[in-house]
């Protein structure tokens, strides 16, 4: 169902039987991510272990840290990650993970999602929100600068070609 505000979505507690599959999926996505940012094999695998290994060390989310599906109707449509950026901090928020499933992409799921994750933060005592896109992204960095986010860093990187000199 859609209105003017766009679709109805709620976030929902993901089920404790679905997070480890969510995990790995996770791990495998993040590692992709990185490696077409141009990472090393083994370098996005270590840091996509040792992200989920921090944040979920017994299978759980780390205090303060709320896995949640994004639900229309009856549908979850994606999922949703977020949780303080560093331990101790309650306030300066981060969005870990958002992923809105390829069929329900571009139908205003995501925004919903990041709008619903924005109260989600405030209701938890966060004054920040932060988020992480990978330069590729075009259609996230498109939807995150539409709801106010700021570029606060840019991360460039060039691949060399051995054979060449300056």
């Amino acid at each position: 169902m859609t209105d003017h505000a766009g679709p109805t979505v709620r976030l929902a507690p993901m089920d404790a039987d679905r997070l480890p599959a969510w995990i790995e999926a996770g791990k495998a996505d993040y590692r992709a991510d990185r490696i077409r940012a141009g990472e090393s094999v083994d370098r996005a695998t270590d840091e996509a272990e040792q992200t989920y290994a921090a944040w979920f060390a017994h299978g759980a989310p780390a205090p303060d840290h709320l896995v949640r599906d994004v639900v229309s109707g009856e549908a979850i449509v994606g999922s949703l990650w977020v949780g303080p950026q560093s331990i101790g901090r309650t306030d300066d928020w981060w969005v870990w993970n958002v992923e809105i499933a390829e069929e329900f992409r571009g139908r205003g799921f995501g925004r919903r999602a990041m709008e619903l994750a924005e109260d989600l933060v405030r209701e938890h005592g966060g004054t920040t929100l932060g988020l992480n896109v990978f330069g590729f992204n075009t259609g996230a960095r498109r939807l995150y600068e539409s709801l106010g986010y700021d570029v606060a860093a840019v991360r460039m990187s060039k691949a060399l070609d051995p054979e060449s000199r300056g």
